[in-house]
């Protein structure tokens, strides 16, 4: 079983994390969205303290894994959240009919050729190796603010904000995660769902993005009209650091009850 924890009160929204992370990531909104959400925090398989990625298309995988924790958790059709592989999966539940709704934030799967999709691969490969070097070093390394910009500025925009202790624990997620980050990053499916409209979809996208740029917003446009779009201004591709504010303001959105 997938690890998670559940929290907070009012209409169940289930947060995803991105490839690389791990649930803590989604802390810095948490007390924001509590007292009005009964929010479900999941480690995707491979990452934090869930079990490894079982075999078959990675992807398709970690769906069956997480519709099997809903339907344990007894959540039917909850609210969904997801940032960047987390955001295709939850446009993937939505798709599914197992959504009442999805809000994304620089959801994987909209670029427009391998070609592209070649730049975040090798991103992931420089990342991850700097990472294995750094291992040894990487609590002194974070208990810095220039560490942590070294260490994050490639998904935060605002790095330094990031608190040491959840930094610490981030970098050790991204060790403990590269197994499934090699197995992803070698698939180049872009996302191919169609969203019901009579499910609301939130897609919003960071200024800053350097793992999935900006431009990949407007194909999301184009594949979701029907959707609602923001940009994030100052926000890179994990906005949860870089505006708490702005990201909870848009999950609360996203997921509101009435419509």
């Amino acid at each position: 079983m997938l690890a998670y924890e559940r929290v907070g009160t009012g209409e169940p929204l289930v947060l995803l994390h991105g490839l690389s992370h791990r649930r803590q990531g989604w802390y810095p909104v948490l007390d924001r969205l509590t007292e009005r959400r009964e929010v479900v925090l999941v480690d995707l398989p491979g990452h934090g303290e869930s079990p490894e990625l079982g075999p078959g298309a990675p992807a398709e995988a970690m769906l069956k894994e997480i519709r099997l924790l809903l339907d344990h958790l007894g959540l039917d059709r909850p609210h969904v959240a997801g940032n960047s592989l987390g955001g295709r999966l939850a446009l993937e539940l939505a798709a599914q009919g197992a959504a009442r709704s999805a809000t994304v934030f620089s959801p994987a799967g909209f670029w427009n050729s391998g070609a592209e999709f070649a730049y975040t691969r090798s991103l992931f490969q420089v990342v991850t190796a700097l990472a294995a070097r750094l291992e040894t070093r990487s609590e002194r390394l974070i208990a810095t603010k220039a560490g942590r910009a070294l260490a994050f500025g490639w998904i935060h925009a605002r790095p330094h904000t990031a608190l040491p202790e959840l930094a610490l624990g981030d970098f050790q997620g991204l060790l403990r995660a590269l197994p499934t980050v090699e197995r992803f990053i070698k698939e180049r499916e872009p996302l191919r769902a169609t969203v019901s409209r009579d499910v609301p979809v939130t897609i919003a996208w960071g200024w800053y993005d350097l793992v999935l740029p900006l431009y990949q917003s407007s194909v999301a446009r184009r594949r979701f009209p029907h959707a609602r779009h923001f940009r994030l201004p100052g926000c890179g591709h994990v906005p949860m650091v870089d505006d708490p504010a702005l990201v909870s303001r848009l999950l609360l959105r996203g997921s509101d009850p009435v419509r």
